[in-house]
């Protein structure tokens, strides 16, 4: 599958060897995420707001109430920056300085687009739910009329994006690696814990 094109607020220009615009390594990292924080400016300040989302047919989806000040400026238009983060590592070396971390990121630029459609909103929302637990939509009570009314769907196209990632260990100034301390990376991972049932359960 083939980059996205470059704009000049999409191109990766600190440490650029780290950049990727393949739309292909754009998708994985996003499809990975569970959140991300959506920027805009509102009355001439910014404002970046963390939400749920997820990948659904090449574009990344978010909700949430049409009352909401980032659903209505959205909604009004609003251009948007919006950011995903895997933090995969915490990279110790042997001088503060050269202190990191392994990461793999995305920065997206757009304008997001109502879903309005009741079956393509049907089907975005399941692919949400079936990304929660597979095979939960067929088995939970659907929304309803009003829960539909009560909820905006938007999506973002990936068409000016950027990613980012690091990977590997600490880089070192030749003259610290003597130094007596230990250095290296230390792995971090997003792990599902044991599932804790819900108090209020009617067997």
């Amino acid at each position: 599958m083939s980059d996205t094109p470059k704009s000049p607020r999409s191109t990766v220009r600190r440490a650029p060897r780290r950049g990727t615009y393949s739309r292909d390594d754009l998708l994985e990292i996003l499809d990975e995420a569970w959140l991300c924080h959506v920027g805009v400016v509102d009355d001439g300040a910014p404002v970046v707001i963390p939400m749920s989302c997820w990948l659904y047919e090449e574009r990344l989806m978010v909700h949430g109430s049409p009352r909401s000040r980032l659903m209505r400026l959205l909604l009004e238009g609003a251009a948007a920056c919006v950011t995903v983060t895997h933090l995969d590592g915490l990279v110790l070396a042997r001088s503060a300085f050269h202190h990191s971390m392994n990461y793999r990121s995305v920065v997206l630029h757009g304008v997001a687009t109502e879903v309005s459609d009741p079956q393509a909103r049907g089907a975005a929302f399941a692919a949400f739910v079936e990304k929660v637990e597979p095979g939960r939509w067929d088995r939970i009570r659907q929304p309803n009329d009003a829960e539909l009314r009560a909820t905006t769907l938007l999506g973002f196209d990936i068409d000016e994006a950027a990613g980012k990632r690091r990977t590997g260990g600490p880089v070192d100034a030749p003259a610290d690696l003597s130094h007596p301390v230990w250095a290296g990376v230390i792995p971090l991972a997003l792990t599902r814990g044991a599932p804790v049932r819900d108090g209020a359960a009617v067997e």
